[in-house]
């Protein structure tokens, strides 16, 4: 497989990292539209008759809602709950569905749902032959139309066909993900690279992290509730589906509002980057969290996504020897179904 980011400039910094010779790319950010290939994720298809009905018992997301226009957001759990991965889910055509989850997660998640597929006549491809791009920024939404010959979506909806699909992700910008063939990234992005700016994922990465967007990794895989990472609050849990796996525990602790910990923003005053899974401790140096997600922003300072403890009271707290900032989320702690979202345009 050639390597279109190289031919592009940049380089490969980790399989889930790239980067561009671009000076202060989260400042150029904020300032103009850039374009970035989005390494950390990827895409496994679910394919065959009986696609959607495995889908639907496995997953939190009401599957006839992902209807080639909606795009929900949706989880898997173990039997405890607990998420295996969290991911966008398209619908391509009648007999195949698109999920897009962290990279680090498509082999564990592939083999999960292998045990169900015999049974429904469905089949699991990581599909390596696919590239996804991410264009934010002010002129986002005229340069995908342009380039791509179609009118953006709205948020967490989909356009496109079998071949192209562009979805609208959240973020202190306009943000547009790109799903397309491999053998055409270069061309589209290189095109693209006229008027927008090439930058690492770090930037989509950091607008995640501002959007109050977790995605899941293998270092919290099996450990968190769904409502941890606030994936109710951004419309990823249908709580008017039948059953799925995990389930009954995700609806228990919504409805006996048993959620012990939840997502939280927050900036860290230090510029040394934590590793996930890094643990927030307060005074006393107890653990009160973990850090899910973590970049540099534009001022060179770290931002957070961390799982918190829900109590009040826990005073002061650290990552690593840096103090912790609090940061509001854009958006409120209560259940946004996914049913309504469906209906949403523009």
């Amino acid at each position: 497989m050639s390597d279109w980011i190289t031919a592009l400039g940049g380089r490969r910094v980790s399989d889930e990292r790239v980067a561009f010779d671009t000076p202060d790319p989260a400042r150029q950010a904020k300032e103009r539209t850039v374009i970035t290939p989005l390494v950390q994720f990827g895409v496994l298809d679910v394919t065959g008759p009986g696609a959607g009905k495995l889908l639907q018992g496995q997953t939190s997301a009401q599957v006839d809602l992902a209807d080639g226009d909606y795009a929900p957001l949706t989880c898997f759990c173990s039997a405890k709950g607990r998420m295996l991965a969290n991911a966008q889910l398209l619908r391509i055509d009648a007999d195949r569905y698109r999920l897009i989850l962290h990279r680090g997660l498509l082999e564990p998640l592939r083999d999960h749902l292998k045990k169900f597929a015999p049974f429904y006549k469905s089949e699991l491809s990581i599909r390596d032959d696919l590239a996804l791009l991410g264009l934010t920024g002010k002129e986002a939404l005229a340069l995908a139309e342009v380039h791509f010959d179609v009118t953006p979506p709205a948020l967490w909806h989909q356009v496109g066909d079998q071949e192209f699909q562009l979805l609208a992700h959240p973020g202190p910008q306009q943000r547009l993900l790109a799903c397309l063939p491999l053998p055409q990234a270069e061309a589209i992005a290189s095109r693209l690279a006229e008027q927008a700016l090439l930058v690492g994922n770090a930037v989509w990465c950091l607008q995640d992290i501002q959007a109050g967007l977790a995605w899941l990794t293998p270092t919290h895989q099996d450990a968190l509730l769904p409502q941890m990472i606030n994936w109710e609050a951004l419309g990823g849990v249908s709580f008017k589906k039948g059953c799925y796996t995990g389930q009954e525990v995700v609806a228990r602790a919504h409805f006996r509002g048993q959620v012990k910990k939840r997502l939280v923003r927050a900036q860290l005053e230090g510029d040394r980057l934590p590793e996930l899974g890094t643990t927030v401790v307060d005074e006393n140096g107890k653990s009160q969290g973990e850090v899910v997600a973590a970049e540099l922003d534009a001022y060179g300072q770290v931002e957070v996504l961390a799982v918190l403890t829900t109590k009040e009271e826990i005073g002061p707290l650290s990552v690593d020897g840096q103090a912790v900032k609090l940061l509001k989320l854009p958006y409120p702690i209560e259940r946004l179904d996914p049913e309504n979202l469906a209906q949403a345009a523009g």
